[in-house]
């Protein structure tokens, strides 16, 4: 109903119903009958297979056979040619660099850059995504090659000036590096594989934007770290696992004075050059149809520079050297690693998935269409195993490659196509010539791509003030991966996330209702200044699932808004029963109909604490009976026990925020309902999920005491049926409870007249004296 303050061109409704609770609901309004399927049936449904359904499925795993029969050629063809020979040309750049962190000589990059497109192609869902070599994948695949096939493992003996030295026998060396790099990739494959033919890509969900942040931004630091040495060409160790970033940037510091001059020069004026023409792109990206490709333009300065002024040779600089050209054979496999990199395979696996479809989504909204996260697992997986076998590293997305592929007009996966063929022209043709390029220009290169991911830190304060958890996880995920390594790290943050769900769980808001006058609302009454708490009601609302971790959270809570402890309540009163009880023994006080006087001038000075505890061997060894005698609790007591005042006469608890039950919490809330109903407080439970009450039914919460018709189908509803029913009870003197005592004497009990008899009075007197006998 409409408050009658309320502005009266606004939309308004008047509603006039019946009181329902749950059981009447369910008797007026019959449920729909619900015939669940037999596992047979259901097996038959998903194994049976008609010419439609397997065209269907053929069409689901191959989504080309959608987009490509739409392709519109006239429309898309030019501007997917121009995207893919962008996209190409900064693909073949970034393959290069990328290779560096995967600990990798340099041309294998060109392949991770090649092979994962064709297959992604034909099974991929993404009409935007560039497939390929990811600066964090990269450095996660490089710490598990070089945790495999480390330096130390390849040094030997060198006689040549007559004196012993240790060499590094580096052919063997990278031989070895490129088998881990491909195997590896190939175990990715069959994870990924696997996980998305049983419809595992729910998992990726847990991986949240928070943790994501953190993590990559950690990655980003940590490839910012491995590339530095780079660019200065100092001597450091290999260190990988916990704190491994640590003690690398300690070997800098300790041989910066063996920096590479040439090195240096040439890896500074490149990220400058990079970072200032980036800028201009993004700031002018209205007007440039096409952005700057300012990684080519370095490069191919750069690798004139080198090459016309021999900086190998005078100033001892770093180069890429040797660079295969064409195809390698396909390798096999070797099996034997498996249970070295399981662990690492299925984190990358994950990350590289999360990377390729959080980005995919992006394009997807922006462009009206839906990517298959399933089938997502499905193309990478088969694209890695692919790749795998032709010694490439993982394959994911580039968030700057992805972006030059969308920005300059790309429409399908044709743009992908096209920009393979560039990177092929280079592996068969152009490889050769890149050879006198400085390893420290590819580095630099790896840093300014490096911006985006770096950036994610001014996402903290404005994560702090939406939601201070993910805060709190972006800030421990990024930390933990810089400290731990990325694989651990990632780890770490997954569980600290999963562990701030339990805590914020476990430790849910609970608050106390009022109506807003006129209307049916319920609102928290700490929140508003116009909710008034009905007199006699205390409402609860609890904002979780209850089980067995939050369920005294909830007693506590209880128990602040109610402002009593039901159980120290009853103790309370049982206690001053005895002590009545011993009064009436001794003669001291008289039971009338009326409740308890004193005919001695007995008063209620000087309570006991609350704390004061009855002697246990007292109680011992006595002759205990039932007495039902009348006591107004609001009233003073003539006996010295301090009774705590309970003001209300129902408590509502609102399950309307309530989405599941454990068989502790049916059981707590059954304990939580008769505490309170022997203090004489009616417990209702109003807006129950309907399998939140079959939960209760399931767990035997009813009994002879507990009746289904405790619960309603709103908070209104039960005011307004409490309301009336005490209103009906009300010639029944509601202030005069029954308590029931345990007597401690045989002696009879003295009574008083002090009005005319009745029937009713005449009965309990009876009672009393033939238990009191």
């Amino acid at each position: 109903m409409a408050s009658d303050g309320m502005d009266m061109h606004s939309p308004g409704y008047l509603v006039a119903r019946s009181v329902y609770t749950d059981p009447a609901f369910q008797e007026e309004n019959e449920k729909k009958e619900i015939v669940k399927k037999t596992i047979q049936e259901r097996l038959q449904k998903s194994c049976s297979c008609t010419s439609r359904k397997a065209y269907l499925i053929v069409k689901s795993f191959f989504p080309i056979l959608e987009w490509l029969p739409a392709y519109r050629w006239k429309e898309w063809f030019v501007s997917d040619l121009i995207s893919g020979v962008s996209t190409g040309l900064v693909g073949t750049l970034q393959g290069l660099a990328f290779a560096l962190l995967a600990a990798v000589p340099v041309g294998y990059g060109l392949y991770s850059s090649f092979f994962p497109i064709l297959t992604y192609f034909f099974l991929g869902t993404s009409k935007h995504i560039s497939v390929g070599p990811f600066p964090v994948v990269s450095l996660m695949v490089g710490s598990v090659v070089l945790s495999i096939a480390p330096d130390e493992k390849f040094t030997m003996l060198s006689n040549t000036t007559g004196l012993n030295k240790t060499l590094i026998d580096t052919v063997a060396r990278d031989a070895a590096r490129v088998m881990v790099s491909g195997t590896l990739c190939f175990l990715i494959g069959i994870i990924q594989l696997l996980l998305g033919v049983f419809q595992i890509g729910f998992i990726v969900r847990y991986l949240a934007d928070p943790l994501v942040g953190g993590f990559t931004t950690a990655a980003a630091f940590q490839v910012f770290v491995s590339q530095v040495k780079t660019v200065l060409n100092v001597p450091t160790k290999n260190y990988n696992g916990v704190l491994s970033i640590i003690y690398t940037i300690i070997d800098i510091f300790a041989n910066i004075a063996k920096t590479n001059i040439a090195d240096l020069i040439a890896g500074l004026l490149t990220f400058i050059v990079c970072v200032v023409v980036k800028e201009i792109n993004d700031r002018y990206k209205h007007i440039l149809k096409v952005p700057i490709p300012i990684e080519i333009m370095v490069t191919i300065v750069a690798t004139g520079i080198s090459y016309g002024v021999n900086l190998e040779q005078k100033y001892n600089a770093g180069i890429v050297k040797k660079i295969p050209s064409g195809f390698i054979p396909p390798m096999t496999p070797d099996v034997s690693l498996f249970s070295e990199m399981i662990g690492s395979a299925f984190s990358i696996g994950i990350v590289a998935y999360a990377v390729a479809v959080s980005v995919g989504k992006v394009y997807a909204t922006k462009h009206s269409y839906a990517i298959n996260g399933n089938q997502e697992f499905i193309a990478f997986g088969i694209s890695n195993l692919f790749s795998g076998a032709f010694s490439c590293f993982c394959a994911t997305t580039a968030l700057s490659r992805t972006a030059v592929q969308e920005s300059t007009g790309g429409k399908t996966q044709i743009a992908g196509l096209i920009s393979a063929f560039i990177v092929l022209i280079a592996i068969v043709a152009l490889g050769r010539l890149l050879e006198p390029l400085q390893k420290s220009v590819l580095a630099a290169i790896v840093i300014a791509n490096l911006k985006g991911m770096f950036w994610q830190v001014f996402d903290i304060p404005r994560l702090w003030r939406q939601n201070k958890w993910d805060s709190v996880i972006w800030v421990f995920t990024c930390i933990a991966s810089i400290l731990l390594g990325l694989d651990l790290g990632l780890l770490a943050g997954l569980v600290f996330g999963l562990l701030t769900v339990v805590l914020r769980v476990q430790f849910p808001s609970c608050g106390g209702l009022g109506n807003v006058p006129g209307t049916e609302i319920y609102k928290e009454v700490k929140k508003y200044k116009t909710v008034v708490e009905p007199e006699g009601f205390k409402i609860v609302r609890f904002t979780s699932g209850i089980f067995y971790g939050n369920v005294d959270g909830l007693k506590n809570g209880i128990q602040k808004i109610v402002g009593f402890d039901s159980v120290k309540v009853f103790n309370k009163r049982t206690k001053a029963l005895r002590k009545i009880n011993e009064l009436i023994k001794k003669g001291k006080l008289r039971a009338t109909k009326n409740g308890i006087i004193s005919d001695m001038g007995t008063d209620n000075e000087g309570f006991e604490p609350d704390d004061d505890i009855e002697d246990p061997d007292k109680e011992e060894n006595t002759e205990v009976k039932n007495v039902e005698v009348q006591v107004d609790w609001s009233s003073e007591l003539p006996v010295k026990v301090s009774v705590p005042k309970v003001t209300i006469h129902s408590l509502i608890f609102d399950f309307g925020q309530i989405t599941f039950l454990d068989v502790v919490a049916v059981r707590s809330l059954k304990v939580i309902y008769k505490e309170f109903k022997r203090i004489d407080v009616d417990v209702y439970i109003a807006a129950c999920d309907d399998n939140v009450y079959k939960k209760f039914e399931e767990c035997l919460f009813f009994d002879d005491q507990i009746k289904p018709d405790i619960f309603f189908l709103t908070i209104h509803d039960a005011v307004l049926y409490i309301e009336d029913k005490r209103k009906f009870s009300d010639g029944h003197d509601p202030l005069m409870e029954k308590i029931s005592l345990m007597q401690e004497s045989k002696e009879p009990l003295e009574f008083t007249d002090i009005e005319p008899r009745n029937l009713e009075l005449d009965a309990q007197e009876e009672a009393l004296r033939r238990l009191a006998s």
